[in-house]
Parts: C-alpha cells; sequence; structure tokens
C-alpha cells in the first residue's frame, strides 16, 4: 500500500495575482497576491485550504508528506514545520522539496520538473510508490484513499466531468482522457472542439478529465519524469506529458479509476469565495484531527 501524498505547491499562481473585481475582505486581497494559493486562509477559522487537503490525506490513511515549495518560500514552514524533513503535523511526517528556477527562467519550469526535483531530493521515492496532486484543489479524503489503496501501479482518478460545478466555459477548457474499453489511458486531448469530443465518451458513455491527481510506481515513471519533453506552447514540463509517454510505451499500465464528485478549485481570486461557502456547507465543525 501506499503511503506517500507528494503535494505541488511551488507554482507561480500567476493567475491568483490578476487584479479582478471582487467582494473579497483586503486582508484576503493581500492573502491572494502574496500567499500560495494553498494558504490562504479559506475558512472563518483562519485555516487554509492546505489543512483541509493535509486533514483528507490523514483520514485516507497517508502517513508521509512531501511539499513541494518554491525556493522562496517561508510562510509553509511557519505553519508546517520548520525543518526540512520530519516535522510532526497532527500525526503526519511533514517533508519539504525545493523546486529551483534556473537563472535563465522567471518561474518555475513546471509540474513535471516539480515532481523531479522530489524525487532527486528523495530518491528512496523512485523506488516506491506515491500520490501526486496539486496543493490548490480540495481533493476528497474518498479519492485519495481510492489511490492509496489501488491495486494498480498507476492509476488516476477519471472525473465525471459532469459532476465537475464549474461554469461550461471553464469546463470546455479541460482536456479530456481517452480511455480503452477496460479504462486504461490511451490519450489525453487538449481542447477539443465539441464534434471532436463526442469521440471520446468512455465505455458508460461519460466525458472524462484529469484533475491532476496520480498514483505513481516510482521505479517505472522515474525515467518518464526524468526526460519529460518540454511543452512548446507553455515552455513547461507537465505531468501531464510524462504521463502519456508512459501510456504509449506500456499500454494498459495507467488506469482511471472512474469518480462522480466535484474537486473544488482555487486558481483565481473569483474561486476564494465558492470554497469559503464549500468548506462551511461540507465541514460543519472545526476539523477534528484525533478522528
Amino acid at each position: 500500500m501506499n503511503e506517500n501524498l507528494i503535494i505541488l505547491a511551488g507554482g507561480a499562481s500567476s493567475r491568483m495575482k490578476k487584479e479582478v473585481k471582487t467582494e473579497l475582505s483586503n486582508t484576503l486581497i493581500t492573502q491572494a497576491n502574496t500567499r500560495s494559493k494553498s494558504l490562504i486562509s479559506i475558512s472563518d477559522t483562519g485555516r487554509p485550504v492546505m489543512d483541509y487537503l493535509l486533514y483528507n490525506a490523514k483520514q485516507a490513511g497517508y502517513t508521509t508528506i512531501y511539499i513541494i515549495i518554491g525556493e522562496k518560500e517561508s510562510l509553509m514552514k511557519e505553519f508546517y514545520g520548520d525543518k526540512i524533513t520530519g516535522n510532526d503535523f497532527n500525526g503526519l511526517t511533514i517533508n519539504y522539496a525545493i523546486q529551483y528556477v534556473s537563472k535563465d527562467r522567471e518561474k518555475p519550469f513546471g509540474t513535471a520538473d516539480a515532481l523531479y526535483q522530489a524525487i532527486t531530493q528523495y530518491p528512496g521515492l523512485g523506488k516506491e510508490t506515491y500520490t501526486v496532486c496539486n496543493s490548490d484543489n480540495l481533493y476528497s479524503e474518498a479519492v485519495l484513499k481510492m489511490l492509496r489503496t489501488s491495486a494498480y501501479k498507476n492509476a488516476f482518478i477519471s472525473y465525471d466531468r459532469d459532476a465537475l460545478q464549474f461554469s461550461m466555459e471553464r469546463i470546455a477548457r479541460f482536456a479530456l482522457v481517452s480511455l480503452d474499453e477496460e479504462g486504461f489511458l490511451k490519450d489525453i486531448i487538449e481542447k477539443p472542439s465539441i464534434e471532436e469530443s463526442l469521440l471520446y465518451k468512455d465505455e458508460s458513455g461519460k466525458f472524462r478529465v484529469s484533475m491532476n491527481i496520480f498514483k505513481f510506481n516510482g521505479m517505472m515513471f522515474k525515467g518518464y519524469v526524468t526526460n519529460c519533453p518540454i511543452n512548446e506552447k507553455r515552455n513547461e514540463k507537465e505531468l501531464p506529458t510524462a504521463l502519456l509517454n508512459m501510456a504509449k510505451d506500456h499500454p494498459k499500465s495507467i488506469m482511471g479509476i472512474p469518480v462522480y464528485e466535484h474537486v473544488p478549485d482555487l486558481t483565481s481570486k473569483e474561486d476564494i469565495a465558492t470554497l469559503k461557502e464549500y468548506i462551511e456547507n461540507n465541514y460543519k465543525e472545526d476539523i477534528n484531527w484525533d478522528r
């Protein structure tokens, strides 16, 4: 079983920092402009969204957490421990991996680069199984547990697009995943037209999307994340690219686990009020770490 969770929290958060009209308090606007997205105080208790993600991870059975942060990030350590490794946070062991930015770049080199730097700093991960997810999506305890306990060496959560509670304009920008008749990943289709998208329904007639939560066999995936090519359009190394390269070399190696549920997201300032409401509705009381 897999007890390692790697959380990607080293991104530049450029969309969150864009100026938009909002009714947020000045405090929240300042946090959105200056903090890592996962550290914005999303609840009335002052808890950031990272607390809820870690709580769900603990309830799902994870014990060892690796948070990938930027080299100038200091606030994360104030929340979850100031040591590079071995911090205790409510029974979880918190470790940090640093995503360094090369001198010829202004921002991080993408999610595949982040994971590559993490497994370089923690070589043992290259021989173990681990789950990887974003820090700005609040994945449920259920999906985290599905990946932790899955019998498949490599897997991802294959979300039913109809369950996602976003605007149709936003959903249309999501890439579709193409699965074979058994549910294994074949392809990822970026921004398909309406006509093209009809070709990619799964066996149950559903459109499926990935929300960037994966389980990897470290030994099998290491070479693909290490040698991930650059996405020319975005000039970044991205996990879906490494994932697809492995799927092409090893058909039926990556299972899409079907799930029908929403994934709260924190991409821009407009998402903050929506996520606050979700927290209020789904966490009626302050979270109990000893449950």
